[in-house]
């Protein structure tokens, strides 16, 4: 009989005990034994099955998020998203507003601008819809861009909503002719 747990490396990680033709392994209190022979800590996170992974403090397994906008979820072992737009802690620049996403969150460019680099950073700049023809006004206004929007005004002659300008009719009165006494 060869003595087994007496080989280098040993075939055991923890305890090692020679039987006839083999050997067994046995692992220390607070430790498994594995399915390929090695040692593994009882209160590992595999056994703990913790969606992200977990620590192992003073003898207790605590499973983890990998992001501050996560926190451990009521089952202590899965992460669920902290919606931080609604908390109202997120500030965002100038004309964005702020997007939750799992495990944190954007500031978007409010609808009619785009994000642009200007001057060594990014800005939410506003979209001259007038100038791109991106607009709805109608061939007899005028389109005035304004901040993230743009607005119609009729073309003088013209009235109505901006959009659908109609030709104002002007009827003229002649006066009588001449009096005469």
């Amino acid at each position: 009989d060869l003595n087994e747990c007496g080989l280098k490396p040993r075939p055991c990680k923890h305890r090692c005990m020679n039987t006839y033709g083999s050997y067994k392994c046995y692992c220390l209190n607070g430790y498994m034994l594995m399915p390929d022979g090695t040692c593994s800590n009882a209160l590992s996170c595999l056994m703990a099955n913790c969606q992200y992974g977990c620590d192992v403090l003073k003898g207790e397994v605590r499973c983890r998020c990998p992001s501050p906008g996560l926190q451990l979820g009521p089952d202590g072992r899965t992460c669920v998203d902290i919606d931080e737009c609604a908390t109202g802690r997120v500030i965002c620049p100038r004309f964005r507003h702020c997007v939750n996403t799992f495990g944190s969150y954007i500031c978007r460019c409010h609808q009619g601008f785009d994000l642009i680099y200007i001057g060594g950073k990014y800005q939410c700049h506003d979209i001259d819809e007038c100038s791109l023809g991106h607009h709805q006004c109608g061939s007899f206004s005028h389109c005035y861009n304004t901040p993230g929007s743009y607005k119609c005004k009729c073309k003088e002659g013209y009235r109505d909503n901006g959009t659908n300008c109609i030709l104002i009719s002007i009827v003229v009165i002649e006066p009588p002719g001449p009096y005469h006494i």
